[in-house]
């Protein structure tokens, strides 16, 4: 027997060697495949597994939860049967431009749904939501905090999401959903009651007196199953958060704000973070992605979710294919802003997700669309070698060629620096010479030499380079040395502009400013009391601007865009104590209006409140995405966290 084992292990080596030999060419295949898949490919794989799971897909609800691909959805809706003009909540967003009925507190919310949580107040009825995920099932649990003193009725509402195709049928206590030969059961925890409602769809009615369970799979679960399942799913997002210590209150403050936003979107099959549910209902229903508030927020999202961050990149950058440049606004069904663009960051901020995660694919993907977004300012914009916000003569809306249209293009929509300047509807321009625009155009130039390098598009860079050179010449002789700032300057009749916005601090992130005209802007403007500076910061127009007491939009109220782009250009400058000051005011201002209401503002009253109680709602969104930025930037100055 042992001359046995001795003669055979020889061939045992062999084979071994065999083995190993074989799952190393399959390994060099696998790697030779995933080099040889093109930019389109690698994003759309990229979205594939995005557009996967349990999540809360449906712009249309926050309390609708849609299984991916599959299109399964389950809407919670109640039913108030007093006598009241209102008695059936079947839509729930976290902000709204017209008052509603319904109270949101959003709670937790994992990029991937593992796990949500939301609080809803609506005709005397507090309730918490809480839902999970294992594997493709999901559970629901929904527990009163607070009865009124008539019946509540709690709805579970399925239904196929989008034409998609599927089979649902309703039983004495469930419903069966047959998808792609597969079959689920949508079951509760207690008997359903009959009640007819006018829904489309397959629904389950129940009387919300005690907590509920809904499990949709195959599992039978009862409540405690389904707790547990909540709490594992709840503890495991708490885990998360710890490694973000000591800022975990910042980081899921931002979290936050993507991932309720997230959503799918069926035209153009891609998961994205639109700026809010409430602005996607004001644009069609679909979705709306604006320029810069959908690039800043990819950068936001990239702190540690790649995928999300490359999703909204390229899906806003996808519209220069169509228009040459990146419209104010796209929409579904066609919709957008052909006479317009927005201040031009897309190749600033995916230069840097480049630096985080070192995907050249991202930039071949984006490089010749960005150049050709860089060429149409050159084109459109541009007079005697300076640069105007504009809006050409293509009828879309009542903005198209006029000063409004002008405006929304520096997404500063009423900014008091635009008061009185003359529009050119020759030039399609307003005649102004903007600070601001010319920064962001030679900083974009700056980022894209850079990525034309690392794809070895020497030729480009080259260009670019140059270019760069051209416009920060002229952006010099903007600088006003009486007032020590960069100023805006008419185009026709060369006077100065004199009011001071912080878009005059952008010159810091083109790197046109010597040290000692940044040291001026800083002492001088910046920190300032009288013009920016202050317990909460930084106002959109000077303080003793006349127009800063109206606090109107861009008309002295924050917003956190203006200090991300005035803390990236002072990382660009020795101003350490300056830059410090900045994020923990901005984190302060975000921190303080999330205890308060667990609201993310589009943007801030100067006096540190998010909106004021006698403010119209549309003034500011209290779940808008980019108001983050505040904690962004302070997460920045931080230890930076692990990625996953």
């Amino acid at each position: 027997m042992k001359e046995l084992n001795k003669l055979s292990r020889p061939f045992y080596r062999a084979i071994g060697m065999k083995s190993c030999f074989k799952k190393l060419l399959m390994f060099l295949l696998f790697i030779s495949q995933a080099k040889a898949q093109t930019p389109v490919q690698s994003y759309q794989n990229l979205q594939t597994k995005l557009a996967k799971g349990w999540n809360t897909w449906n712009t249309n609800s926050m309390l609708s939860h849609v299984l991916l691909p599959e299109g399964i959805s389950v809407n919670l809706g109640f039913k108030d049967n007093s006598i009241n003009g209102d008695n059936y909540l079947h839509e729930c967003y976290p902000s709204y431009k017209e008052k509603s009925s319904e109270d949101v507190t959003v709670g937790y919310h994992a990029y991937d749904g593992s796990y949500t949580e939301a609080v809803i107040n609506w005709h005397g009825l507090t309730v918490k939501i809480e839902t999970a995920i294992k594997g493709t099932d999901l559970v629901i649990l929904v527990t009163p905090i607070q009865l009124p003193k008539k019946d509540i009725q709690l709805v579970s509402e399925v239904a196929m999401m989008w034409n998609r195709a599927g089979t649902i049928t309703k039983n004495a206590q469930n419903i069966e959903i047959y998808t792609k030969g597969q079959k689920r059961l949508v079951q509760t925890t207690k008997p359903t009651i009959n009640a007819f409602l006018p829904l489309k769809g397959k629904y389950l009615v129940l009387k919300l007196n005690e907590p509920i369970g809904i499990a949709v799979g195959n599992e039978k679960l009862n409540l405690n199953a389904i707790k547990q399942q909540i709490l594992l799913q709840r503890t495991r997002f708490e885990d998360n958060l710890k490694k973000y210590s000591p800022n975990e209150e910042t980081y899921l403050v931002q979290q936050s704000a993507i991932a309720w936003n997230t959503i799918y979107d069926p035209e153009r099959e891609a998961v994205i973070v639109p700026v809010s549910r409430n602005w996607n209902t004001f644009f069609g229903g679909s979705y709306v992605l604006f320029d810069w508030d959908t690039y800043l927020s990819g950068l936001m999202a990239g702190i540690d979710n790649k995928s999300l961050a490359y999703a909204n990149v390229v899906e806003v950058s996808k519209s220069i294919d169509q228009y040459g440049m990146v419209p104010n606004y796209v929409s579904a069904q066609g919709l957008g802003s052909p006479d317009r663009s927005q201040p031009p960051v897309g190749s600033i901020v995916v230069q840097e997700l480049y630096n985080k995660y070192r995907d050249k694919w991202l930039i071949e993907l984006l490089f010749d669309k960005l150049v050709r977004w860089n060429h149409w300012w050159l084109k459109h914009r541009q007079t005697n070698g300076y640069l105007c916000w504009g809006s050409d003569k293509i009828s879309t809306d009542a903005a198209a060629n006029t000063w409004q249209g002008a405006a929304y293009e520096s997404g500063l929509d009423n900014s008091p620096m635009y008061d009185d300047v003359p529009f050119d509807t020759v030039s399609h321009q307003m005649v102004l010479a903007d600070v601001g625009l010319m920064s962001l155009y030679i900083a974009d130039c700056n980022a894209l030499a850079e990525l034309a390098k690392i794809i070895g598009r020497n030729t480009e860079a080259k260009e670019l380079e140059e270019r760069a050179k051209v416009f920060s010449q002229s952006l010099s002789t903007l600088w006003n040395n009486d007032i020590g700032m960069f100023l805006n300057k008419r185009t026709d009749t060369g006077a100065w502009n004199k009011r001071l916005s912080p878009t005059l601090f952008y010159p810091l992130i083109a790197k046109v400013a010597t040290p000692l005209q940044a040291k001026r802007m800083i002492e001088e403007h910046l920190l300032n009391p009288n013009e920016f500076w202050g317990e909460w910061v930084l106002p959109s127009i000077a303080r003793n601007d006349p127009a800063f007491e109206q606090q109107d939009y861009w008309r002295g109220r924050i917003w956190a865009p203006l200090n991300f782009l005035v803390y990236k250009g002072l990382k660009n400058y020795d101003f350490p104590n300056a830059r410090k000051e900045l994020v923990n005011k901005s984190n302060d201002l975000l921190l303080k209006n999330w205890r308060s209401k667990h609201a993310v503002f589009e943007n801030y009253h100067a006096s540190g409140v998010g909106r004021l109680p006698n403010e119209n709602l549309n003034r500011s969104d209290n779940f808008y995405h980019w108001g983050a930025l505040l904690g962004y930037i302070y997460l920045l100055e931080q230890t930076n966290p692990r990625s996953k």
